[in-house]
C-alpha cells in the first residue's frame, strides 16, 4: 500500500522503519530540525534520520495549515493513506480528506483516557494500571477519532518509561500492520473518562518535597528524573526508593548520611543514583564525596 507517515520523536522510528519493510512509504512529514545542545546545532529530529536512512523523500513544513507547497506536495505524492504517529502538528482537513482510506493515527493510549501530547507520561505520573495503544481515524477534534484498533499494556510498579515505551512500540507496530492488511469497522469512543494529556513543561521536571515519595517516585520514573536547585546547582534525582517515615519532618530536609530526603504524608526518598548539572550521572555515595549535603539541610523552597 502506498503510504505518507508524519512522526517526529524517538518512538515513532520504530514504527516508520517497520511500515516500510511491508509498504511503500512514498513521503515522510516530519518537523523540522531544531538547535540542541550547548551549541545549539542545528539537528533533525529522529524520523528525518531514519527516513534519509530508508532513501525516502522527507518533507519538514513548518504549518500544514499554512503552507499551501508542503499540502500540495503531499498530494502529488498519491498515497491511499496516511500514517500518524507523534508528528506534532495540527492537520487541517485539507489533509484528513487527501487520503482515500483517510488518515490513521497511532495515539499511545486508551482513548478516551490521555487524549493530547504527553499520554505515556501523565499515564505513569498519574499511577494507572494500564494503558496502551489506539489506532484511530483522525478528525477535526483533538484525539476523538472513531477507534480501528486497540490493545493494552500493563503498568507494573514502578515502571520506568522506556521500559513502558518498548512495549507500546512493540504493540503499535503489530496493531498499525494488522490495521492497514484488514482496515477493520470504525469504533466511536465512549464518552465517560476522556481526560487531557497536557503538554510536558519544565515545572513537570522540577521536585516539590510536599508531595508524597510516593507519587514523586512515579514522576521519576515517569520523566527519567526529578531536579531541584541548590546553591546555583540543579541537581537530578535519577533513582530513589520511596519510604514510609513514623513521623513527620518538614519536607525538603536531608535525614541522613546517605541522603534520605523527607516528602510530604509521612514518607521519604532514599537517593540511589544522582546528576549534578554539568557533570555525568553517578551513584549516591560517589556524589557525597564530592558534594557536602549534611543531615538536616534543608532543600526545599
Amino acid at each position: 500500500m502506498k503510504l505518507v507517515f508524519m512522526g517526529t520523536p524517538d518512538f515513532s522510528v520504530p514504527i516508520l522503519t517497520a511500515l516500510a519493510k511491508e509498504h511503500d512509504v512514498v513521503g515522510v512529514f516530519t518537523q523540522p530540525a531544531r538547535p540542541t545542545g550547548r551549541g545549539h546545532k542545528l539537528t533533525p529530529s529522529p524520523v528525518e534520520v531514519e527516513a534519509r536512512r530508508l532513501s525516502i523523500p522527507v518533507f519538514t513544513p513548518l504549518s500544514l495549515r499554512k503552507d499551501e507547497n508542503a499540502r500540495a506536495q503531499m498530494k502529488a505524492l498519491n498515497a491511499e493513506v496516511a500514517v500518524v504517529c507523534a508528528y506534532g502538528l495540527i492537520l487541517p482537513s485539507s489533509v484528513l480528506n487527501m487520503f482515500p482510506k483517510g488518515a490513521i493515527n497511532i495515539h499511545a493510549s486508551l482513548l478516551p483516557r490521555w487524549r493530547g501530547a504527553a499520554p505515556i507520561e501523565r499515564a505513569l505520573m498519574a499511577g494507572d494500571e494500564k494503558t496502551g495503544i489506539t489506532i484511530m481515524r483522525m478528525d477535526a477534534g483533538l484525539d476523538t477519532g472513531d477507534m480501528l484498533k486497540i490493545g493494552e499494556v500493563e503498568i507494573t510498579p514502578r515502571m520506568k518509561i522506556d521500559e513502558l515505551k518498548a512495549k507500546m512500540n512493540t504493540l503499535s507496530i503489530q496493531l498499525i500492520l494488522d490495521v492497514l492488511k484488514n482496515m477493520p469497522t470504525p469504533q466511536k469512543q465512549p464518552e465517560e473518562g476522556a481526560c487531557y494529556a497536557e503538554k510536558l513543561s519544565k515545572q513537570d521536571f522540577l521536585i516539590d518535597f510536599n508531595q508524597s515519595a510516593f507519587v514523586l517516585d512515579r514522576y521519576i520514573c515517569a520523566l527519567n528524573g526529578l531536579s531541584f536547585f541548590y546553591k546555583n546547582d540543579k541537581i537530578t534525582l535519577l533513582e530513589a526508593t520511596p519510604l514510609s517515615l513514623e513521623t513527620e519532618e518538614k519536607p525538603g530536609t536531608v535525614l541522613d548520611e546517605n541522603l534520605t530526603l523527607s516528602c510530604g504524608e509521612k514518607t521519604a526518598l532514599k537517593v540511589h543514583k544522582i546528576k549534578r548539572s554539568g557533570k555525568k550521572e553517578m551513584p549516591v555515595q560517589d556524589f557525597l564525596r564530592g558534594y557536602a549535603l549534611e543531615k538536616g539541610t534543608f532543600l526545599g523552597q
